[in-house]
């Protein structure tokens, strides 16, 4: 926590601080960057089919294998053995294990073509099985280091499970594999380390990273945050909801809460601290407004890349489909701010000190532009893999033309940097969760585990929906949301999908929504943990203010999973119905939870008159954007009248209660924590 009397730490060094990223020595601070640098080429070679370096791109297999043997051994340089460590020097053994993994990665790119060509992920000569354990205990340790210890845990046990396959007791048991099996499956085959999670890294999400990189190092983070200001910073509670705006735009770019906290949170929380907003509230503000971000089109952070590819649709759908639920998330955000806000009688900041909306414009115009192409080439086009890559070079040019953002060689290294960090801490994570996919496709555990959790549920679809959001939630808390998601698309998505018939897409955004919901809900909430090192305020406070302010997400999913037509599958009327439906529902539900609804004001002054006027309309905000039908036993009608009334009753007692309640009606002060 920053004291009075020491500096404000930089994003960048809360980042490292948060992420236990080490620095290197001077002499090899150019190695991240060269990193990047011969990633890019790659990756540019792959996707677009130039030929210069067919020699690691000629084979989809050997540009895999390229990828995580440039990358991983990134992890042994920039992640210390234990977070305490982090701060000194790189010891000898790191600078072993990172030459191990480059030599081992390279054994295997060397041989991809006879990987490939004399299936070896089957029967693989002995040098290439010394390898394959090699390689196997480098990547759990790897996704120790970058993704913690819960990940590993979990990775390690289930990497191991087909030795044991036989054994285990109930529905999990299946076929058995030896360890020499086990290792030449999880390493040469393209269904484990080199699976689904790997190819969508690979081919989607390494452009993006890099276009969100460049985005926020260009300035485009200072744009939206200025252009926030100037729309909303003068009206009520203006610093809060402009952290909405701004970290929604950044955090769909850079596809990170923490990443997203610590960029436009750095501005936002203090500025919601200087109009009497309380620091665990302005965290918690930061906190859901970031984690939003991730969920929100055009760019949604990798899980949405895996989704595609996973759904084998294009990763267009996949943003479509996530417009309403986002726009729903951030209404409910929005409205509990604003309640807050005039509730505790909070202005916004004084015109004179924001900045002008034309200047701004005149400035950075070119991030909407830029923006603008990207969307085109995602929605239209339809050319997700290769549409950041021109996005970024637009960037880049655009941005040499700005006398006030214009990169030097300094800011050109410290973009390539940080994209090896990013790059590498994901492929750390995705190569580890990839041996958990491989364990369940290699044991048959995959096409039968769905029958297991039906029977369990007893053929319950609201069952199976109460196990499937408790148990994304669960592993969100101990792993990454991308990691999480991985496994329970291959567990539980299948169950959810044949077991109650559900739409496939709702199935499996219900799945990645649940399991964001860690980053706001404690004991774990590292979207909220990061927000209140900023704030200043207590951990767990902020989290449970978190938790409040983003209470809307918990049922949006269930929402769209009774009712596909909120993920826009259905016709434009039934859509547009459900929407409207949903809006209204959510503005009841958020103002009650703030106890201030618009056009009505204090819902009841007293603990007496308040708590029965807020449970009402909480109820009425549930019921209107319930979808009626199928497995709710009311139709839509016989919801909407029970809506009403709980509504008129909870409106009449506020305004009844408003009339009696004479001094106490004047504003209430904000509640102040330190």
């Amino acid at each position: 926590m920053t004291t009075a009397t020491s500096p404000p730490e930089s994003p960048r060094q809360l980042k490292e601080k948060i992420t236990h990223v080490r620095s290197l020595p001077t002499a090899l601070r150019w190695i991240p960057g060269a990193v990047t640098v011969v990633l890019m080429a790659m990756t540019l070679d792959y996707l677009f089919n130039l030929g210069w370096l067919r020699f690691v791109t000629g084979l989809e297999t050997q540009f895999y294998y390229a990828v995580v043997a440039l990358l991983l051994p990134l992890v042994y340089l920039l992640w210390p053995a234990l977070p305490s460590r982090q701060h000194l020097p790189v010891p000898w053994y790191d600078y072993l294990l990172s030459a191990v993994t480059l030599i081992v990665g390279g054994y295997f790119v060397y041989h991809a073509e006879s990987i490939l060509e004399r299936g070896w992920a089957f029967a693989a000569p002995d040098t290439a099985i010394l390898a394959s354990y090699a390689w196997w205990l480098l990547i759990v340790e790897a996704a120790r280091r970058a993704g913690g210890w819960p990940i590993a845990v979990i990775v390690a046990t289930f990497s191991l499970y087909p030795l044991v396959a036989d054994i285990v007791p109930g529905p999990i048991q299946a076929f058995p594999s030896t360890l020499e099996e086990t290792a030449m499956y999880h390493t040469m085959s393209t269904e484990s380390i080199m699976g689904v999670p790997l190819q969508a890294f690979a081919g989607l999400v390494i452009g993006f990273l890099v276009f969100g990189v460049v985005l926020q190092k260009s300035g485009g983070g200072k744009f939206f945050i200025d252009l926030a200001f100037a729309l909303l910073g003068h009206v009520r509670g203006g610093p809060a909801k402009v952290s909405i705006f701004s970290s929604g735009l950044m955090g769909s770019m850079s596809g990170s809460v923490i990443s997203n906290v610590l960029t436009t949170g750095v501005l936002s929380i203090p500025a919601m601290r200087r109009i009497g907003m309380g620091r665990s509230f302005a965290g918690g503000v930061e906190a859901c407004a970031s984690t939003g971000g991730v969920l929100m089109p055009p760019v949604m952070g990798a899980t949405a890349f895996v989704m595609a590819m996973f759904l084998d649709v294009p990763y267009a759908a996949v943003a479509l489909a996530a417009v309403i639920p986002s726009i729903l998330y951030f209404l409910g955000l929005f409205i509990q701010i604003d309640a807050y806000a005039a509730r505790h009688d909070i202005q916004g900041l004084p015109a004179a000190e924001l900045p002008s909306i034309a200047q701004t414009l005149k400035q950075g115009w070119y991030f909407i532009f830029v923006f603008a192409l990207l969307v085109w080439m995602l929605l239209v086009m339809q050319r997700e893999a290769v549409a950041p890559f021109y996005a970024t070079a637009l960037l880049l040019v655009l941005n040499q033309f700005s006398r006030r953002n214009r990169w030097g060689l300094r800011e050109l290294g410290e973009s390539l940097s940080s994209a090896a960090k990013l790059f590498a801490e994901l492929i750390a994570i995705l190569a580890g969760v990839g041996m958990l996919v491989g364990a369940l496709s290699m044991t048959g555990l995959s096409g039968t585990i769905a029958n297991d959790f039906i029977h369990i549920a007893g053929g319950s679809v609201p069952l199976l929906l109460i196990m499937g959001a408790l148990t994304s939630f669960v592993l969100g808390i101990g792993m990454t949301v991308t990691a999480a998601y991985i496994f329970l698309a291959v567990a539980l998505a299948p169950a959810l999908i044949q077991g109650g018939g559900l739409d496939p897409m709702a199935v499996h955004m219900f799945i990645l929504y649940w399991g964001m919901l860690s980053f706001i809900t404690p004991p774990v909430a590292l979207g909220a943990f990061a927000a209140a090192t900023v704030a200043g305020a207590r951990p767990m406070a902020t989290g449970l203010q978190a938790m409040r302010l983003g209470s809307v997400i918990y049922f949006i999913p269930f929402l769209f999973v009774l009712n596909p037509a909120l993920i826009m599958q259905g016709e434009a009327w039934q859509i547009g119905l459900v929407f409207v439906q949903a809006v209204i529902g959510i503005v009841l539900f958020a103002s009650a939870m703030q106890g201030y609804l618009i056009g009505v004001g204090r819902l009841g002054i007293g603990a007496l008159h308040e708590i029965p006027a807020r449970g009402l309309v909480l109820v009425a905000g549930l019921l209107f954007a319930l979808p009626g039908g199928g497995m709710v036993p009311l139709s839509q009608f016989e919801l909407l009248g029970s809506a009403m009334a709980a509504l008129l009753p909870a409106v009449l007692l506020a305004r009844w209660s408003q009339r009696h309640a004479g001094p106490r009606m004047a504003k209430m002060a904000p509640p102040v924590d330190s």
